[in-house]
């Protein structure tokens, strides 16, 4: 399981090899993954989400205190349902982790790419609205399962936002939301049953069900794109290894001028270490951990 049930060919390629700056609409097998939705009734109906993995929002209130939903920590299936039926979009988190399909999918889509990644699904009624105007950290496959969903879409008003850095709420500004309204969206896409669509880290997207009649299912694929600081990571990490980093840095040495001075040393140990290296062989290790590290965030 990989890519291709998520998208078409030529999106699997433009993917691979370009890895899209702009968002992008494409028709997939709808017999690949329709059915995941009754998974999804039953698995929200019965209690089996983790109450951990679930988040309930309604427009324009943030996400409810999870205790609303719950009985003795455990999720309960009709107080969620209540919720659900007065207009919340249910979030039910990271899939992965405990449906097996979805585990395949995401293995499937990690040994392809080399990128960690995470199933989220959205669950909002008929004519309702659950997030609002935010932008996320990486690249997302939105698969529209079953309803109309609408997307606003606005240009990044931030460049390449990674993990902490440039996250919507640390950088929000309190003019974004009457701005992009005044101006009215870059791009709006109805995403139909049968589509997928790319949506590029830093896009601003503001999602929303028009139709009174029918509720609005997607699968949100979220793909952790590699970046050098990545490599740079891996690459401080083993010089743990080298006795020259592990060696104390007396208090004293902690204060104006002397630690000016530590920093020029270490910057001028690592600049040494990174030179013996062996791209070759470091290259080798960097690519089965790509395989490997799952890295568990949201």
């Amino acid at each position: 399981m990989s890519l291709r049930l998520l998208l078409p060919e030529e999106g699997v390629k433009e993917l691979m090899t370009t890895w899209p700056d702009e968002p992008r609409v494409y028709q997939r097998d709808v017999a690949q993954l329709d059915h995941v939705v009754k998974l999804l009734d039953a698995y929200m109906e019965t209690g089996c989400a983790p109450a951990s993995e679930i988040a309930v929002v309604r427009a324009p209130n943030p996400s409810l205190n999870p205790l609303v939903f719950q009985t003795n920590g455990r999720t309960d299936p009709a107080k969620l349902r209540k919720l659900y039926e007065s207009g919340h979009t249910v979030r039910l988190g990271n899939l992965q982790r405990v449906m097996p399909l979805m585990a395949d999918i995401s293995h499937g889509i990690q040994q392809e790419t080399g990128y960690s990644n995470y199933v989220h699904a959205f669950i909002t009624p008929s004519g309702e609205q659950g997030l609002r105007h935010h932008w996320d950290q990486q690249m997302a496959v939105i698969v529209q399962l079953e309803g109309v969903k609408r997307w606003q879409l606005w240009k990044p008003p931030v460049e390449a936002p990674m993990r902490e850095f440039n996250e919507s709420w640390r950088v929000w500004k309190p003019d974004y939301i009457p701005t992009w309204e005044a101006a009215g969206p870059d791009l709006e896409i109805h995403l139909e049953p049968g589509q997928s669509m790319l949506l590029p880290r830093g896009w601003v997207h503001n999602p929303a069900v028009l139709d009174t009649n029918e509720r609005s299912v997607h699968l949100t694929f979220a793909i952790r794109e590699r970046t050098p600081f990545w490599i740079a990571e891996r690459l401080v990490q083993d010089a743990i290894k080298d006795p020259e980093f592990r060696r104390v840095i007396l208090p004293e040495q902690l204060k104006d001028e002397a630690l000016a001075h530590e920093v020029s040393a270490v910057r001028e140990g690592i600049i040494r270490y990174f030179q013996q290296l062996d791209p070759a062989a470091v290259a080798g290790v960097l690519r089965d951990a790509s395989l490997t590290e799952l890295e568990y965030t949201t």
